[in-house]
């Protein structure tokens, strides 16, 4: 599955992560939060969260609004071993 990090810049193209290369991050690290962009479907994202609950991690999922416009969001999930 490949999600949609979040823009760094405005008018920037949003990159993509895999499941794995997050994966390999909480490795090395242990705990991790990781930035989505709006571009993601929330179908998605909650896909990506029983992923991660299903191999025993515990998983926070928020939505982060920055702006006064509806558009003006992204998505924050912190992962915990």
């Amino acid at each position: 599955m490949e999600l949609k990090a979040a823009r760094t810049e405005l008018n920037a193209k949003p990159k993509t992560i895999t499941l794995e290369k997050i994966e390999k991050a909480l490795e090395k690290e242990g705990q991790k939060i990781f930035y989505f962009d709006r571009e993601n479907s929330h179908k998605d994202l909650m896909e990506m969260v029983e992923y991660f609950e299903g191999k025993g991690l515990s998983v926070y999922f928020r939505e982060i609004r920055y702006g006064l416009d509806e558009n003006d969001y992204l998505y924050e999930v912190h992962l915990l071993v």
